[in-house]
């Protein structure tokens, strides 16, 4: 199944076909699952968040008025679904206790001023300007961007760690290692292939991988991630790669983490700051 086909099904499920309304929201609703994913650190608590949302547009159609863009209505309800929650993830019907990364994210993110962490992904993940972040989080624009600043001091400043980089392209490494280390964190060392990969992470063995997905030598930058996991357990990933369709086909392995080439310093620190308070890595094993 394609990313499209898991889209299409969400909306069909909740959605009536023949409104043009409908077909404008399905068309924006890998972005919601890419964003929701994104927030919960999780692919099958994202897609939960995506269908609740929709569900919630048939239950008040209130939800699609006033808004620029069907894109900016969908994610303010979304929002609206998400602060009714009262948590930042969404537990299934009787899902077992949080515990192990998810329980240790928790904790990070209970020490975050509310609102800044959306405020960032809106901003770096889908590109929305502060106006529009203001009305998906029914705020001002002002407000949104003070929001994206705490959220990168107060994130950024919350954990440190040791990153691992698989890339084969010197440039690219050279600027994936000097935003990290200017964020902080320690760069373990850079492979450029999926036998270096092994090798660098028994060796050092790092708390996060940024990994491209087509290395030097032809190899995979997925096959390099699933074996250093094998070996490291419970680590991050953020796959960098200019092929995202080759990761977000709507089903597993599907990353939690991903930055289109070419890429922004901001979505590289937000990403990496993202991942580091999940550590996330269910949808590259499950």
């Amino acid at each position: 199944m394609t990313r499209n086909d898991t889209s299409q099904e969400l909306t069909a499920r909740t959605l009536p076909p023949p409104e043009s309304k409908a077909l404008q929201i399905a068309a924006e609703l890998p972005s919601l699952r890419r964003y929701a994913r994104a927030l919960t650190g999780s692919q099958e608590t994202g897609d939960r968040y995506a269908a609740a949302t929709l569900e919630a547009m048939i239950a008040d159609r209130s939800l699609l008025e006033d808004a620029d863009t069907v894109k900016i209505a969908l994610f303010r309800a979304f929002h609206a679904v998400w602060r009714t929650t009262g948590a930042p993830v969404l537990q299934a019907e009787g899902a077992a206790a949080e515990s192990g990364v998810e329980a240790r994210a928790q904790t990070l993110l209970s020490a975050l001023t509310p609102n800044t962490r959306e405020a960032l992904l809106l901003r770096t993940i889908e590109e929305f300007d502060h106006a529009a972040i203001g009305a998906i989080m029914q705020t001002d624009a002002a407000e949104a961007e003070e929001l994206v600043t705490i959220a990168y001091r107060e994130m950024a400043a919350s954990v440190r760690g040791k990153v691992m980089i698989i890339e084969d392209e010197p440039l690219i490494a050279f600027d994936l290692r000097n935003i990290v280390r200017d964020m902080g964190h320690e760069v373990t060392g850079i492979a450029r292939t999926r036998d270096q990969a092994v090798a660098l992470g028994k060796d050092t063995l790092p708390q996060l991988i940024l990994a491209d997905i087509q290395l030097a030598d032809n190899s995979s930058g997925v096959d390099a991630v699933r074996d250093l996991l094998s070996i490291l357990g419970d680590v991050p990933v953020i796959f960098i790669t200019a092929f995202p369709d080759r990761l977000l086909t709507g089903e597993k392995p599907e990353p939690a983490f991903l930055i289109t080439k070419p890429f922004s310093a901001e979505q590289v620190r937000s990403a990496v700051s993202q991942a580091m308070f999940f550590a996330s890595t269910e949808t590259l094993v499950g």
